[in-house]
Parts: C-alpha cells; sequence; structure tokens
C-alpha cells in the first residue's frame, strides 16, 4: 500500500514552521507593516530567460474560447500595483511557482516572503532582513560585500575591467567539465564561477553574507547606479547562508518606460533559446507610469532558511506535502 499520503516532513518541524510563521507575521505587525494577498493566477508574468512559468487555461462556460493564465513566481507586479495605489509599506507570505526546478534546494512549488518599504533605503532593508533572521530565525549577524569585492577576493579578478575572455578563461580553468566549446555570455560566465566556484567557499565559510552591487548586466528589476569606482552597478542585494541563496533584494526601478525595453530585451533572449515569448504586464506598467513610490523590496525563500535554521537536508523536509506526494 503507498505511503504517499503521509506528510513530507515531520510533525514536529511542522509545528516549528507554523511558529515561524507567526513570529513572521508578529514582527511585521510590531513595524506596521500589512499582510496583503494577491491572486495566484495571471494573463502576464516575469519576462525573465531564467525563469519558466506553469501556464493554464481558463475557458469561460458556454464558450469555445480560452485565455491563457500564469501561476505567480513570485507576487512581486501586484504587490507593486498596490504600492502605486497608495498602500505604503506591504508583505505577503506567498506560493509561487517556478516549472522544472526540483532538487534538494528547488521545488515547483514553494513559499515565499516578500516585502516592500517606501520609508526605507535598500541599505536599511538589509538592516531589516538582518533584524527579522536574527530575531525570529536566530541567525547570525549578517556580513556585507560587494559582488566586485566578492570576485577579487575568491577569484582574484575584478569584473568591472577584465575582459570577457578573462572571465571564460577563469571558469574553463577552475570548473572541470566544461566543454571548450560553451557558448556563454559575459553573465552565464559570471554565474558560472558564483555556483561552481564562490558560493562552495562561502558555504565552507558558513556566515550569512549580503553581497551588493551587481553588475549593472544584471539588475532585473532594479535601479541602476553609480559605485565610489565609477562603475555603473545594479542597486541591489543577494543574502547567502551557507552558501545557499536566500533572499534577493531591489531598490526598484520606478522608470515604466526604462522596464518595459527590458521585458523587451528579455523577450529576445527567450526567443534565441527558443522560448515561448511571455506577455509584458501592461498593468504593472500603467500602475508604475502612474507613480510607484520609492520603495526597497526583498523576495526571501521561506522553505530554504527553515531548511538550514531547522538543519535538514533539503526543503522538502520542511514542506507538509512535497512536489512528488502532490
Amino acid at each position: 500500500m503507498t505511503q504517499n499520503w503521509q506528510p513530507t516532513a515531520e510533525i514536529e518541524i511542522l509545528k516549528r514552521r507554523a511558529q515561524y510563521l507567526a513570529d513572521v507575521r508578529s514582527f511585521f505587525a510590531e513595524r506596521d507593516v500589512w499582510e496583503v494577498e494577491t491572486p495566484i493566477l495571471s494573463q502576464a508574468a516575469p519576462t525573465a530567460p531564467y525563469l519558466d512559468s506553469f501556464t493554464t487555461n481558463y475557458s469561460p462556460i458556454g464558450s469555445q474560447s480560452t485565455q491563457t493564465y500564469y501561476l505567480q513566481t513570485s507576487p512581486e507586479f501586484a504587490m507593486k500595483r498596490l504600492l502605486a495605489a497608495g498602500s505604503g509599506s506591504i508583505y505577503q507570505i506567498a506560493k509561487v511557482f517556478r516549472n522544472g526546478e526540483q532538487g534538494k534546494l528547488h521545488s515547483p512549488e514553494f513559499t515565499m516572503l516578500e516585502w516592500y518599504r517606501t520609508e526605507l533605503t535598500l541599505n536599511q532593508l538589509m538592516d531589516e532582513v538582518n533584524t527579522l533572521l536574527q530575531q525570529v530565525f536566530n541567525v547570525k549577524p549578517i556580513s556585507r560585500l560587494s559582488y566586485r569585492g566578492l570576485f577579487e577576493f575568491y577569484l582574484k579578478i575584478n569584473v568591472f575591467n577584465c575582459s570577457d575572455d578573462t572571465i571564460k578563461h577563469h571558469a574553463l580553468e577552475r570548473i572541470k567539465g566544461l566543454p571548450v566549446d560553451l557558448d556563454l555570455d559575459r553573465d552565464g560566465w559570471l554565474e558560472l564561477l558564483m555556483s561552481h566556484i564562490i558560493e562552495p567557499r562561502l558555504a565552507a565559510m558558513n556566515w550569512p553574507l549580503f553581497v551588493y552591487d551587481f553588475p549593472a548586466s544584471q539588475a532585473q528589476l532594479a535601479k541602476i547606479k553609480t559605485d565610489k569606482f565609477g562603475n555603473d552597478v545594479a542597486d541591489r542585494f543577494e543574502l547567502y547562508i551557507g552558501g545557499v541563496e536566500i533572499a534577493n533584494g531591489y531598490n526598484e526601478l520606478l522608470d515604466a518606460d526604462e522596464l518595459r525595453k527590458r521585458f523587451e530585451s528579455d523577450n529576445q533572449q527567450r526567443q534565441q533559446q527558443n522560448k515561448p515569448e511571455i506577455p509584458i504586464d501592461e498593468n504593472l506598467l500603467a500602475a508604475m507610469k502612474s507613480g510607484l513610490p520609492e520603495c526597497s523590496g526583498v523576495a526571501l525563500g521561506l522553505d530554504r532558511l527553515m531548511m538550514l535554521v531547522l538543519e535538514q537536508r533539503s526543503i522538502q523536509a520542511v514542506q507538509i506535502y512535497s512536489f512528488d506526494k502532490q
């Protein structure tokens, strides 16, 4: 007889999870950040080439037509529409979905904590993330290092002035098994060095770390600024704990025209990779044109965080039912 009906996680782990969620809600209530619940389905989705969304078809009763909807990979777009409508600071504990992602650190369905602060700069938001993780999850104080400093420390290269060939050479030399004819752009090679060389060393260091000031080409939905060395950088951060990426935060882009250009560029890349184009979220762009307030936002993977603080080996060990039991 199948035992798939049993929970994946132990009951005591699930009780700890429930307490963490209650404590997170108390943390934001104390700061007058209110909880919202936005739709899971949308007629648009993120265009990023590295994200693949689940789709479903809506068929009105009595109609032969269908409309494609996307399951959210993040509640970001809907939450920004609320911000533009005057919500003030908000947070959400949301189920999110990413097609094709499965492993000890990935699941096609997982839980994300996402919040936006209209009162805080990006540095102040990092302070708040630090406080949340120490106060609720008993994580060590989080250190900070720029993306440039990270690559200089571990690989002895300046990622802002070295050539594409130099970055490729470092990857081929340091990562065993890569085919010499592998065709990647600059960011692709940097991502390989990050995931194969730097992240394992961060894991060995076993100290939480904010990495900030990414290359401008990796801005995603963040503003671009000039750093103290005169380089254009993305005003965003990522949080690593034990070499695992836990959170991604932005000084949020406010320019709707610039965001449209980024969406269109993403779709061009998707075409080059033989991936389907994604409808651009016109509601988001319209909200931004009406006036998205200055804000900083962060998305945090709760399953990964709980896996680490509860000393489990996979995120499935902190989920009620893992994807293979659904």
